[in-house]
């Protein structure tokens, strides 16, 4: 299994518009963060996309991706669903619509904000085409077997809201989570690959901080940890530094072999 990073950044991205911070100025690439979002191709072959971010033609064409299975959505934030129509190029040589999963109240507030793509009713002119997917609700801790590969829907809270973890097989993938309860970490444990969110050095109402990361990586137990939702705070050179063995910061573009 194959884990790429989409995108590592929080809803500003880095560099942050109209910041002068010298984190927002680095030539690192690294430091280069689009609104955050991944694929996780199976040992089949099959494509999953965690998220439909702003940018998500771009980091799909900077990655190779010319095809998705099937798309998991953590929750309905404009920063994790608002580059879904970009996934007309992929349906467009679909026979079927193209399966998306998530929490009932998060497929509902897409259908609404992107009705068209679920609606076939609505129909594109002559020469014209539109996305089309097929809206699948998954239950708080329903598992299911997907691209070859067994996937759970982990429900995490994020500030008044509830967001879906997802453990894909080896995977834990787990973002703008604040903190992670016992029966959440019972499902997560045994990953041998964790990627979780690490937003400010101080605590945040809404999500983990780095020291929260940290324990969180500590407690799941996982081989391998990657942070992601990363702001303009730090150079990723000197947070990688800083981090335990076996912990670092994702960067766009990273690709991890689970």
């Amino acid at each position: 299994m194959k884990l790429t990073f989409l995108g590592t950044g929080t809803s500003f991205g880095v560099p942050q518009l109209g910041c002068d911070c010298a984190v927002c100025h680095s030539r690192d690439p690294r430091d280069r963060r689009t609104r955050v979002g991944a694929a996780v191709e199976t040992d089949g072959g099959g494509i999953i996309l965690i998220d439909t971010p702003p940018e998500l033609r771009l980091q799909l064409v900077q990655a190779g991706i010319d095809h998705v299975d099937a798309v998991l959505f953590t929750h309905g934030h404009a920063d994790h669903t608002h580059g879904i129509d970009d996934l007309r190029a992929i349906t467009a040589r679909r026979d079927v619509h193209l399966p998306m999963y998530g929490s009932e109240e998060t497929l509902v507030g897409i259908a609404k904000k992107f009705n068209y793509i679920f609606d076939d009713t609505i129909r594109p002119l002559p020469g014209t085409s539109k996305p089309q997917g097929r809206a699948i609700p998954l239950a708080p801790g329903q598992m299911i077997r997907l691209a070859d590969v067994d996937v759970t829907a982990i429900p995490v809270p994020h500030g008044p809201i509830t967001v879906f973890a997802y453990r894909v097989g080896p995977l834990a993938y787990i973002t703008d989570a604040k903190s992670i309860p016992d029966d959440a970490l019972a499902l997560l444990r045994g990953a041998r690959v964790l990627v979780v969110n690490a937003l400010f050095r101080t605590p945040h109402p809404s999500h983990l901080s780095i020291p929260e990361a940290l324990r969180v990586v500590e407690a799941v137990g996982a081989d391998r940890a990657y942070l992601t939702h990363l702001t303009h705070d730090n150079f990723h050179a000197n947070l990688e530094a800083e981090l335990p063995p076996g912990i670092s910061p994702a960067f766009d573009g990273l690709t991890v072999t689970v």
